[in-house]
């Protein structure tokens, strides 16, 4: 389950997707808990980073599409409006992904670099 937690540190659920990993969310400031040097590999952080950074891009991808899915049952259910807004939203969502995976293609073109 994909957990989220709010501002009190209590976990959210978020979707009942059992295929989805556990990660916590941080926020720009906070301190994720350790330092690269901590695990003793500055190697084994930046390949957790680009498998994270994986997950999430395929992650806002799913929920895209399936926000995209809903958009279509409320236009069928007479909501043209909400299903407009969800349809932004969806391209809002795109538009985010369309980063991440060029930051994706960075951090894959670093780290051949850096081998």
């Amino acid at each position: 389950m994909h957990l989220l937690y709010d501002e009190n540190g209590n976990p959210i659920p978020h979707g009942a997707h059992d295929e989805h990993h556990h990660h916590d969310h941080h926020h720009e400031g906070e301190d994720c808990g350790h330092a690269c040097n901590a695990c003793g590999s500055e190697e084994k952080c930046k390949d957790e980073n680009l498998a994270l950074l994986t997950y999430m891009l395929q992650h806002n991808e799913h929920h895209a599409a399936e926000l995209d899915e809903m958009a279509d049952k409320l236009e069928k259910a007479q909501m043209a409006d909400a299903a407009k807004q969800i349809r932004e939203g969806v391209s809002d969502f795109q538009k985010g992904n369309m980063r991440l995976s060029l930051a994706l293609t960075l951090v894959k073109e670093h780290l051949k670099e850096v081998k």
